[in-house]
């Protein structure tokens, strides 16, 4: 017959040394007393009676239940006389495998199934995620992300409840509330390369997205915005600042009607010969480049600016000779710097055109960073109309590269901005690499030390920094979102900081040496790996990057593909056809010549990642594809073992160096 439960006062149970579960987890352990403080025990613990003391337990199984009540009794959640049930063992021998078994033999719920769980109890019960969150111990930030996953559109959440994706995979999906995108999405990755590529869907989804602090947003301004159709994802998180406006091409439009309106009123008002609307908040170089500059006559000084400098320079003069004042030496220092930006303000006064000048100028009509409509202050001679090919290849910030029928040896001819950002990426791959290999790290930097001592004039082609210091990047603020960039923040999460939070040195000094070896290691691949630069193929420091890939081995097809946005929309249109010629001969390049660049570009992001339909021997080259620059291989020699007899390496080497240098905006890439 099966023995019942008792109830018996939790002052009179304590945790029986048998209880296999030594360790546990403070979070869930929080998230456990907060259901137990809203329902109570549920399910009665496990006991043995103690000898010579009648009514007392000792909890083999049950413990963390019963941790958890005596901190409510603490807190005077329960009463102190708050009764637990309690199904009494006879045999004692049995303690350890009843613990056990109640332990080993649990099976944590998979993220799909919590996701619809907190969905039937807002949908049946009518609870809110705060209440959910307050039963449970969680955040309501955490329901409410739950919530979100719950409504993943189909595909997405069968993929994650089949363990297809990750749930790290689906809450990127998530970071869009609209399914029909979100299927969108998951259908183009289908089994590609970026299929589990976070970054890539998060960038992916938000392809045209606006946060509500944008300058178009602020231009169009949010009532319009929604007058006209434009959706918002927002939630208890965001404000009108960083609210997502889904409709990014709705937006564009608006702000584009808006500002050419401004520019209509800015023309009838000021005159220009031509004005032109640019709806972005700055104008790209590649745009006024071959443009002549309006130079006007600066304006003669008022009198109440004559004084004024007067009046600043007799200030600044008394910085040369100071007195005692109750100014301290901050406050000093911040009045000259005013004084000095006044006076320059006063100095550089914007130029005067006459009518005249105005009549024959360009002027480009942009948004402001409040959302304004302004006039670039730059003003240029409105030149004569030339057509435009849509063919040619225009990057992302505008750059307008000119293609050519004989680009060197084969290779396409690319801009200085697409060459450093293509350099970038290698060095992202060289870093990780190098930050995972410890060992390799140590002989890096010892040789390079040891080359920099020995060297009469220093190391610099060695592209490393060795004092730890991430190098300058010509790229401001650019950001790769490449799976080598991914794994290096994953990287960098997981180093040990503990020994950071002493403030004096000698505290942090020994904490960090109390570290265990391989957080020690990590630490010391971490800093040699961040130094390595990013450099374009064929400049000073190059050979050696590649040097150093080729012996760390990296598969950089493994780790980077090519696709429209950091490269093909970046090259002609005969060089993305030439690419496919080189995979599936002419009748491959001959199927895709009649389309328009960008549709070109995308066809090819999708043939180098797999996600096109050809043959599997075509795919398998395909995928193995990369261009020049980002192989961590050598360059061809641009002058060949055909040379005359007889010549030296000198004689070679000054062959090659009188070859024509590279125009400044382009960089020639040898096959």
């Amino acid at each position: 017959m099966n023995q019942l439960p008792i109830l018996v006062s939790a002052a009179n149970l304590t945790k029986s040394p048998s209880n296999v579960r030594k360790a546990s987890d403070p979070v869930a352990d929080t998230q456990l007393e907060a259901n137990i403080a809203a329902k109570g025990i549920r399910q009665n613990l496990i006991g043995l009676p103690v000898s010579r003391k009648k009514g007392h337990y000792r909890i083999a199984a049950g413990g963390r239940r019963l941790d958890a009540v005596h901190r409510l009794i603490e807190k005077g959640i329960f009463a102190a006389d708050y009764q637990v049930p309690v199904l009494v063992l006879s045999e004692a021998k049995d303690a350890i495998a009843t613990s056990l078994e109640e332990n080993f033999f649990k099976l944590s719920m998979s993220a799909a199934d919590t996701c619809r769980a907190f969905q039937d109890i807002v949908q049946t019960k009518g609870r809110t995620p705060a209440e959910i969150a307050k039963r449970f111990g969680l955040t309501e930030r955490f329901v409410l992300g739950r919530l979100r996953l719950a409504d993943l559109a189909p595909c997405v959440f069968d993929a994650l409840r089949d363990g297809e994706i990750s749930l790290e995979v689906a809450m990127a999906y998530g970071s869009s509330p609209d399914p029909v995108r979100q299927a969108s999405v998951f259908e183009e990755l289908g089994q590609g390369y970026y299929r589990d590529n976070v970054s890539e869907i998060r960038r992916q989804l938000a392809q045209g997205s606006y946060r509500g602090s944008d300058p178009k947003a602020l231009l169009v301004g949010r009532e319009a915005y929604l007058a006209a159709g434009g959706r918002i994802d927002s939630d208890l998180f965001t404000d009108n600042a960083t609210e997502m406006w889904i409709d990014g091409d709705l937006l564009s439009q608006l702000a584009s009607d808006k500002l050419a309106q401004a520019a209509e009123a800015i023309q009838e008002r000021e005159g220009f010969g031509e004005i032109r609307v640019v709806p972005t908040t700055h104008i790209a170089y590649s745009a006024t480049w071959d443009l002549k500059p309006v130079d006007g006559e600066q304006p003669p000084l008022t009198e109440e600016q004559e004084q004024r400098l007067a009046e600043i320079e007799a200030e600044l003069e008394g910085f040369e000779n100071p007195v005692d004042t109750d100014e301290s030496e901050e406050e000093a220092e911040e009045r000259y710097d005013r004084l000095n930006a006044e006076y320059e303000a006063i100095q550089q006064r914007a130029p005067i055109l006459t009518d005249e000048q105005k009549a024959s100028a360009l002027a480009y009509v942009v948004i402001g960073q409040d959302g304004q409509p302004r006039i670039d202050e730059q003003l240029y001679i409105a030149p004569s109309a030339e057509p435009v090919d849509e063919d040619e290849p225009s990057g992302e910030d505008g750059e307008i590269e000119a293609a050519s029928d004989e680009e060197a040896l084969g290779q396409p001819r690319i801009s200085q901005r697409l060459a450093d950002e293509l350099a970038e990426m290698k060095a992202e791959l060289l870093r990780i690499h190098v930050a995972s290999d410890p060992r390799f790290a140590l002989d890096l930097a010892t040789f390079t030390m040891a080359d920099a001592a020995t060297r009469k004039y220093g190391s610099s082609d060695l592209a490393t920094e060795l004092r730890a210091n991430a190098p300058y990047s010509r790229l401001t603020g650019y950001e790769s979102g490449t799976l080598a960039a991914e794994e290096w923040m994953k990287l960098d999460a997981g180093l040990d900081r503990s020994w950071t939070e002493h403030a004096d040195e000698r505290d942090r000094y020994d904490a960090f040496c109390a570290l265990a070896e391989e957080a020690r290691a990590a630490w010391f691949g971490w800093s040699i790996a961040r130094t390595m630069q990013a450099i374009p193929a064929g400049r000073t420091g190059s050979r050696f990057v590649d040097h150093l890939g080729q012996k760390l081995e990296i598969d950089v097809a493994s780790w980077w593909r090519p696709t429209a946005t950091n490269y093909f929309d970046r090259i002609s249109k005969a060089s993305i056809l030439s690419e496919f010629e080189g995979i599936g001969g002419i009748e491959l390049s001959s199927r895709y010549s009649a389309s328009k660049k960008h549709d070109l570009a995308l066809s090819a992001e999708k043939l180098f990642s797999g996600a096109l339909i050809i043959e599997a021997e075509l795919k398998e080259k395909a995928l193995a594809w990369l261009p020049d620059a980002m192989r961590f291989s050598p360059l061809v020699k641009l002058v060949e073992d055909d040379s005359e007899p007889g010549a030296s390496d000198e004689d070679i080497s000054a062959d090659a160096q009188a070859l024509p240098p590279a125009e400044d905006d382009d960089i020639t890439q040898a096959a």
